[in-house]
């Protein structure tokens, strides 16, 4: 339980320091890609030194982790793109409706039970994140989520989410074990920091960007609880292994829940009352899939 906690709190944790970063008015990619520097230092302590080695190369596991590190850079600079060019409703409801592949992967994949009020929770929390991320009635007209272009952009962040947390499932599954874990993260990690590493060498050579020292210190400060929110994550799925189909609803919801009150007590914003029933129902939904 300690771990689903964890897992769910981070996770919020990582949404509202980006928050912090905008008002900061501190650069978005360089502070993803120092974070995800700072997830490959922090995993190596974690496992006791540096992974990426010629063994770990032959591991059946490791295109997998260059596979998940391609997806965590990519959909971190998507989610950041789709939040200011088309919305942040829309991007919410994008990124938190994903959970729904990954739990139609664990039942056909895995064959795992299922019964009508798992099913019932599952519709419940699709309906929950919509109205919780409702925008309010005197939110300017330009800001509101138009879903006639719920496609594109948000339908690859919809699709990439489900099918990373997916992926994060089965590896777990069939690929790792208590001694390959951190081996597996840092290396995904490292994956993802090369690249956007890359990219930065190439627009400060350009100009197109100066270097940030405060990017430093936010990435820093992402890229610790990123890497653990991950790593308790699988801890989760294996201490849950035959019920993945109720973990991640559970997680995501839990993340809507924890997020909205936490943006409310630390950034004053307040919640209308659609977005509170969504929160109510957000509690029901985890009710229903936990226990259905």
């Amino acid at each position: 339980m300690i771990y689903l906690i964890a897992s769910i709190v981070l996770t919020a944790y990582l949404t509202l320091s980006f928050k912090v970063v905008e008002r900061l008015q501190i650069n978005n990619l360089q502070a993803i890609v120092f974070n995800y520097l700072t997830c490959v230092v922090t995993g190596s302590l974690v496992n006791g030194s540096f992974p990426v080695n010629n063994n770990n190369l032959q591991q059946p596991w490791f295109k997998w982790a260059l596979l998940m590190g391609f997806s965590f850079i990519v959909l971190f600079n998507i989610i950041a793109f789709s939040a200011q060019k088309i919305g942040v409703a829309i991007t919410s409801v994008a990124n938190k409706l994903s959970l729904v592949i990954p739990f139609l992967f664990s039942l056909y994949l895995y064959s795992e039970p299922y019964t009508l009020l798992k099913i019932a929770g599952v519709l419940v929390a699709v309906i929950a994140v919509i109205f919780t991320c409702w925008p309010k009635a005197n939110q300017p007209s330009q800001t509101k989520p138009n879903y006639s272009i719920l496609l594109g952009i948000p339908a690859i962040l919809f699709i990439g989410s489900g099918l990373l947390d997916t992926m994060v499932k089965y590896v777990e599954q069939n690929f790792l074990n208590d001694t390959n874990y951190d081996d597996y993260l840092v290396t995904a990690f490292a994956t993802a920091g090369t690249i956007g590493s890359t990219v930065l060498l190439v627009f400060f050579a350009t100009g197109r960007q100066r270097f940030s020292l405060k990017a430093v210190f936010a990435g820093i400060a992402i890229g610790v609880p990123n890497y653990f929110s991950i790593w308790c994550l699988m801890k989760v799925l294996k201490q849950y292994a035959g019920n993945s189909s109720a973990i991640f609803p559970i997680i995501n919801m839990g993340i809507v829940l924890f997020s909205a009150l936490m943006a409310m007590l630390l950034f004053k914003e307040h919640l209308s009352k659609i977005n509170w029933v969504g929160v109510i129902l957000s509690l029901a939904a985890i009710a229903l899939i936990a226990f259905g």
